[in-house]
């Protein structure tokens, strides 16, 4: 296991903007706020959704799309660089009209509503290509 104590520095509550992309508006906050490693939670509902599952043999992630309302019942996520730009990691849980639930890495959503908070961290964190898992991780070097 790899570990970094972090110090908080500022916490930030925002309301994404209806029509944007989920993702792009907590990439948004961020860079104007100058914050390059941080968590987030967050809620709200979506008009269509694209989640993608890594898959952990080939080491790709696969994608797949939703065109359709969808609740964002749990949001949770972080903040780093990623090749030289703020990159927000995002993973939640959408629910459909029935209740059924989708859940993965949310490469993107139209927001209709969503409500954010960001907790920013003074040590910034970077990152980078792990050999083992094929993915971009924190802290390892």
């Amino acid at each position: 296991m790899e570990y970094q104590e972090v110090e908080p520095t500022r916490e930030f509550l925002a309301r994404l903007d209806t029509g944007q992309d989920w993702r792009d508006e907590i990439e948004s906050l961020a860079r104007e706020e100058g914050i390059e490693a941080g968590w987030f939670n967050a809620m709200g509902a979506v008009q269509d959704a694209e989640i993608w599952f890594y898959d952990q043999d080939d080491q790709e992630y696969q994608s797949v799309t939703f065109d359709e309302p969808l609740e964002v019942a749990a949001c949770v996520g972080n903040v780093a660089k990623l090749d030289g730009d703020v990159f927000a990691h995002t993973h939640a849980v959408l629910s459909r009209r029935d209740g059924e639930t989708l859940a993965g890495h949310l490469e993107g959503g139209t927001v209709f509503a969503g409500e954010v908070h960001l907790r920013a961290f003074e040590e910034p964190l970077v990152r980078n290509f792990d050999e083992t898992t094929g993915l971009d991780l924190w802290l390892n070097e």
